[in-house]
């Protein structure tokens, strides 16, 4: 991979943070903290969110992506990726705007969990009532 001129874009989804980096011309390799995407991740969905900007765009093997993502589950960080992926792009290309809003990839996803009530179980369970 060439350390040439690279777009940078950050991307979160509940707490995870990605660091996107995208250099022109690679080979379409994406390297997530040091390791193949598809080694990083174990489920194809992941794959799938992780690669969804470059296929919108039509950009599949032009960039060699490399990432650092911390915080958060597996499925939040790959959604974190695809967030930073698609601002990366969005710097490298305007033009992709139209059709990265199209498919949802800009839009920060900010539903966080909720936090837990005193006196009940979880943020919203109470604990079960009994009459006698």
């Amino acid at each position: 991979m060439t350390e040439t001129q690279y777009y940078e874009g950050i991307g979160r989804r509940k707490r995870a943070t990605a660091r996107v980096r995208i250099y022109p011309g690679g080979s379409g390799q994406i390297i997530v903290n040091g390791k193949p995407y598809n080694e990083y991740f174990g489920r194809q969905v992941d794959w799938q969110r992780v690669a969804a900007p470059f296929g919108v765009t039509q950009t599949e093997g032009y960039f060699d992506v490399t990432v650092v993502v911390k915080g958060g589950g597996i499925t939040g960080q790959a959604e974190a990726i695809r967030m930073g992926a698609s601002r990366a792009l969005l710097k490298y290309n305007p033009d992709f705007r139209k059709a990265l809003r199209r498919a949802g990839y800009l839009t920060r996803d900010a539903r966080e969990k909720e936090r837990k009530k005193p006196g009940l179980k979880r943020a919203r369970k109470a604990p079960q009532y009994t009459k006698r």
